[in-house]
């Protein structure tokens, strides 16, 4: 059966890669492990970003106080970096483009919310932010290799907000 590449948090909207068999499976895994997948969300942030682009380098962790909740640890959080850039800003809010260097779990969420981070939650954040009827962040473009014909494939799904 098919068999799931990646994950999304299950409020994100957005592109998953599936795989068919087992052997395709591996393959694709593989090029998440060696980070040669792109990928690149787009989110509508609470406030307004000064500056243009940047990188939130914090290290995350499961807050086991208040799971499924993460939390930035320096002293046992995983490495998690991203990359962003601000596309818009109009109405006290800022429109963003996440490129996920690693992949943790709520990893965009956090560093977008975080005082160290962006400063300002997803819009529809319910952990950490305010809830509202969707949480603004969407697996919006990927790009890997196809694990038979090896060509580059370029997916993108343009976000419904």
């Amino acid at each position: 059966g098919p068999l799931i590449v990646h994950r999304l948090d299950m409020s994100t909207s957005g592109i998953m890669l599936i795989a068919k068999s087992l052997e395709i499976h591996k393959k694709l895994q593989s090029q998440f492990i060696k980070r040669t997948i792109k990928k690149r969300y787009v989110a509508v942030l609470d406030g307004l970003v000064s500056k243009e682009e940047g990188t939130v380098d914090l290290p995350i962790r499961t807050d086991w106080n208040e799971r499924p909740k993460q939390l930035v640890c320096y002293e046992s959080g995983k490495s998690a970096q991203t990359n962003w850039k601000v596309i818009e800003r109009k109405n006290q809010q800022t429109r963003i483009h996440f490129f996920p260097i690693t992949g943790r779990t709520h990893q965009l969420r956090v560093h977008a919310a975080h005082r160290l981070g962006l400063n300002f939650p997803i819009v529809g954040d319910d952990l950490y932010g305010k809830k509202r009827e969707r949480l603004c962040l969407h697996a919006e473009w990927i790009e890997f290799q196809h694990p038979i014909s090896r060509e580059v494939m370029n997916v993108e799904v343009e976000a419904g907000f």
